[in-house]
């Protein structure tokens, strides 16, 4: 079974942030996730370009991007070409979701579709088998920290069943309030990959708080 961990960067030290990169690519996590915000979409800002270049270039390990931004379509270009291996954009920003798919499909790049915590995973229904992963938020976007909405393990399930009728491959993807509490019925729920943040950064030992989170079950 494909069991990932992201630590999500937002949560890193940004005054040694060449430490962390390196905790990560020692550590058993498997993901770079990157929160880009843009003060728009969600009501706060995270980094842009300069910052994703400087972790693309100490990363080893690929980089995950979730945009939280209004037309992302203008970025996608930037993203492929600083050397972000999965993008997701959100449900609720993409006018034209389907082309924007195919476009981070055709810069190389894994596409994925974001869900806010109020959107239901059947909105997915004519897209799903484009995507080659589904982010599902459990929290709400745009700030660190936040409790973990309960109603998210039933939307990962029904998620799952979606994707095991079609016999698609198409991963799911957890991000907001992850825990080593949640994290083995996120697993058990249908999720491969679950985005971790605080619950690493701020713990005493975060390298073995990501193998923690990545054996729970």
């Amino acid at each position: 079974m494909h069991h990932s961990i992201a630590p999500s960067m937002l949560s890193a030290n940004f005054s040694n942030l060449e430490k962390d990169i390196e905790l990560v690519n020692s550590s058993e996590a498997n993901l770079f996730h990157l929160d880009i915000m843009d003060g728009v979409f969600v009501p706060n800002i995270s980094y842009g370009f300069p910052v994703v270049k400087a972790i693309a270039s100490k990363a080893k390990k690929p980089l995950d991007a979730h945009l939280m931004i209004v037309d992302p379509d203008r970025y996608l270009e930037n993203f492929a070409q600083l050397g972000v291996n999965y993008l997701s954009v959100h449900y609720e920003a993409c006018t034209h979701l389907h082309r924007t798919i195919q476009k981070i499909k055709s810069l190389g790049m894994k596409a994925g579709v974001a869900l806010n915590p109020h959107t239901p995973v059947e909105t997915l229904t004519d897209i799903l088998s484009e995507t080659d992963f589904i982010l599902i938020m459990s929290v709400n976007p745009g700030f660190g920290g936040q409790s973990f909405i309960e109603n998210s393990y039933s939307k990962i399930k029904r998620l799952k069943k979606m994707i095991e009728q079609r016999s698609l491959n198409t991963l799911i993807e957890v991000d907001g309030g992850v825990n080593k509490e949640n994290a083995p019925l996120l697993f058990k729920s249908g999720a491969n990959i679950l985005v971790a943040g605080n619950s690493v950064f701020a713990s005493s030992d975060p390298a073995k708080a990501i193998t923690q989170l990545k054996n729970a079950l």
